[in-house]
């Protein structure tokens, strides 16, 4: 259970960098983010109720709203603006450093205990992110793009730590509040940002829409709620590495995407780096084991 909703966060996450850009040629990025995030409280919310569930309460909702604030409220804004200006699957590669922000915040809040090694792969990646900055400012991509992106990044890495923190609950009762959270920062960062909020009005326009709000929201962002309270936050973040592979290979069939040598090289580099870090050694396996084993068993 736990591999099989790895894999499919891994896939579904690695084609939702092209639907925003695909999104975004049709309705204003942030204004686009918020009605996703409408659409999947309200279904969320409903599903609540239909199976008899709770929503959170006291630390819990606490939880619940600073991962939504942080996932569906930052990084959402952050990632839609950024989609604007550079290549989905930049973007994607960009998430890949979410695993070691991940081990290096919740280590930092006392989550997690830090492996000495990450420190080293945490300081390759940055190489590597710096890489992809040169290869694609040749290009003309706009540094505020990257960083409006790399910033989303290290915010979505911060939600996944805090709802780890947070007392144990389910996940579509959690989604649901951190997706109404969510709506309310993208709408109010929608207006501040001037944007035009009619609603779509072609298929073409809501399509992208609608996948993010069912296959994101109510999929994997589900899955990766529960997989967080089942397995080591660290290594469900480990998904931020296989994603990018199916951006750039979307992005290059559908968007026909062409990164930079020097950009593909820095992606090398990043993914390479995170893989080091992150790939657990004998002396970790039996006590991730027992601990996957036990939670699965509750």
């Amino acid at each position: 259970m736990v591999y099989a909703a790895f894999v499919a966060c891994c896939l579904i996450w690695g084609s939702t960098f092209l639907a925003i850009r695909i999104g975004n040629e049709a309705v204003p990025p942030v204004w686009a983010a918020a009605i996703r995030l409408v659409l999947a409280a309200a279904a969320l919310s409903i599903i609540v109720r239909l199976t008899g569930a709770r929503f959170p309460r006291g630390a819990a909702f606490r939880g619940a709203a600073l991962f939504g604030f942080f996932n569906f409220g930052v990084n959402f804004v952050l990632l839609y603006i950024g989609e604007n200006s550079i290549p989905s699957g930049i973007a994607a590669v960009l998430f890949a450093t979410v695993p070691l922000s991940t081990s290096l915040i919740a280590s930092g809040l006392h989550v997690e205990p830090l492996v000495p090694r990450k420190l080293l792969a945490a300081v390759v990646a940055v190489a590597g992110v710096a890489t992809i900055f040169a290869g694609e400012l040749g290009l003309a991509v706009p540094l505020g793009g990257l960083l409006t992106v790399l910033v989303a990044a290290t915010s979505a890495a911060l939600s996944g730590v805090l709802l780890k923190r947070a007392p144990r609950q389910p996940a579509i009762p959690a989604n649901a509040v951190g997706a109404a959270v969510g709506a309310v920062v993208c709408l109010a960062a929608s207006f501040a940002l001037g944007e035009d909020h009619a609603l779509p009005a072609t298929t073409v326009a809501w399509a992208p829409i609608l996948y993010l709000t069912v296959a994101g929201s109510l999929g994997a962002f589900v899955l990766f709620a529960w997989l967080i309270k089942v397995w080591s936050v660290t290594n469900a973040s480990f998904i931020g590495v296989v994603a990018p592979i199916v951006a750039v290979i979307l992005g290059a069939v559908v968007k026909q995407e062409r990164p930079s040598p020097l950009a593909l090289l820095g992606a090398l580099i990043v993914i390479g780096a995170v893989v080091f870090g992150l790939w657990p050694s004998r002396a970790s396996e039996p006590s991730l084991l027992s601990d996957t084993r036990e939670r699965l068993a509750e």
